[in-house]
């Protein structure tokens, strides 16, 4: 069954070519649109088909097996004879329309007059092929791997099969699982991951791994999470898995619940009278945990030695609880927080450096250190989010480490604080009127940005380096 020649039929002719993508600005990626990951697709199957001599269906089919890597294609070629058979040599596939003798389709079990083999030479009717091939497109990217139907034949059914007897939507599913392959199988390509971007980056090494899009979401090369820069990847899964866990949840039970004396189902106080009531029906003061006999009960005085064990490990659980709800509210409080400065940053480009050219009678680009400010603030409020990440693995008993981390922390927010205030509430003055205090604002922004800038620079050094500076101290 035929269809509209595409991009990836035989021949080279229409066909732009794209040069290697190059590190610009320094940058050690290079982000990729649709069109751009088409003509780069391209140039490689041409490639491989013309050095090889095979047809571009089996170029696809050998890249696919190698992750989009020519050179691991040319090698295998060259040196495994199994990859070679299975391919067929790199003979195509043959369409039969047979004219004398009729052949058994070992499918539907008819005898046909239209068969379809891929290089192996088995034969099947095109019927079959044809609902063959619709089942597999239909399971996912796993067609792109086609195998022959006759059992234990390693033999691929690519796109040239495909191509041959499939109808016009079979073949446009398959082929956006071969364009989408050319960035989820390759390690050098990804996509990226911000919400409804449809850009792809490819990355060229390199020990830095923040990434910006040009949808203009940040993120991590190595672990695809937003930008968390000085934090490891290792802690940010982490912490991550923590937000998460069911041991959180165990620790709140623990720390806030108690078992039923009578039939061990953990209750939370919701009330004030401790007189506790379970689902069972057993009465129990929740004080002492013993049978309530009457509202007469009092256990205020000191009968018995507590069980150690036990209250240790109450009052440990609910220290544990404490200290991690302490560094996520701020994690969780800067996350807010830098997402509500991100409009304000750009309300500050669209809105307010306009209102306030209008205002004070300047040029917009007079006002460039506005845009500055909030972009600072910005970035700043993402790196403090992760440094309360990063506090909280910091271990208790490294007293000196964590002495010197709170104290670069605790010099960088309240820069910060500062800045931000000065950016959102004082700036905020001088939009819908001319004052003559704004000659004074606007040093004192530029030096409350370079300032905080200061300070966040020497707590990322630090904390790249796992303020290893202070260990030996």
């Amino acid at each position: 069954m035929d269809y509209e020649e595409d991009e990836y039929s035989s021949g080279d002719d229409g066909y732009a070519s794209l040069e290697g993508p190059t590190i610009v600005n320094d940058k050690p990626y290079k982000i990729l649109n649709e069109e751009t990951l088409k003509q780069l697709q391209q140039n490689d199957i041409s490639e491989v088909s013309d050095l090889l001599g095979v047809t571009r269906g089996i170029a696809c089919t050998l890249l696919v097996r190698h992750k989009w890597t020519i050179d691991s294609v040319l090698d295998d070629w060259f040196t495994d004879e199994k990859l070679r058979q299975s391919i067929g040599g790199g003979v195509s596939p043959t369409l039969n329309p047979l004219l004398q003798n009729n052949l058994y389709c070992k499918i539907c079990m008819e005898t046909v007059s239209h068969t379809l083999s891929a290089a192996c030479g088995h034969v099947f009717c095109t019927d079959c092929w044809v609902g063959y091939i619709a089942a597999a497109v239909s399971g996912g990217a796993a067609c792109l791997t086609l195998r022959c139907p006759e059992p234990k034949c390693t033999a691929v059914a690519g796109l040239d099969v495909i191509q041959a007897v499939s109808p016009a939507e079979d073949g446009l599913k398959f082929r956006r699982y071969l364009y989408e392959s050319y960035v989820e199988s390759s390690p050098a390509r990804k996509w990226c991951p911000g919400p409804g971007c449809e850009f792809a980056v490819e990355f060229f090494g390199g020990k830095d791994y923040d990434v910006t899009c040009d949808c203009s979401f940040k993120f991590c090369w190595q672990c695809t999470e937003e930008q968390h820069r000085p934090v490891s990847c290792g802690t940010v899964a982490k912490w991550a898995e923590k937000n998460t866990s069911e041991a959180d949840n165990n620790s709140w039970i623990v720390a806030y619940t108690k078992a039923c004396p009578n039939c061990n189902q953990n209750i939370e106080k919701n009330q004030g009278c401790c007189h506790m009531t379970c689902k069972c029906r057993y009465e129990f003061c929740w004080n002492c945990m013993q049978k309530w006999k009457n509202y007469g009960h009092t256990c205020n005085e000191y009968t018995r030695e507590k069980e150690a064990g036990v209250e240790c490990s109450l009052v440990e659980a609910r220290a544990e609880l404490a200290r991690y709800s302490f560094y996520f509210e701020r994690w969780a409080l800067n996350h807010r927080s830098r997402e509500i400065a991100r409009a304000d940053a750009a309300r500050a480009r669209s809105e307010r450096v306009p209102a306030l050219s209008a205002a004070q009678g300047v040029k917009e680009t007079e006002l460039e250190f506005v845009v500055e400010a909030w972009d600072q603030i910005v970035e700043c409020r993402r790196v403090l989010k992760w440094s309360y990440a990063y506090g909280y693995y910091v271990r208790r008993e490294e007293r000196k480490k964590k002495e010197i981390f709170e104290f670069l922390q605790g010099d960088a927010e309240r820069s910060l604080e500062r800045l931000h205030h000065c950016a959102e509430k004082e700036g905020a003055n001088f939009a819908g009127k001319a004052l003559e205090e704004f000659a004074e604002y606007r040093p004192k922004l530029v030096n409350l940005t370079k300032v905080t800038a200061k300070f966040f620079q020497n707590l990322v050094r630090a904390l790249e380096n796992d303020l290893s500076e202070v260990e030996g101290a």
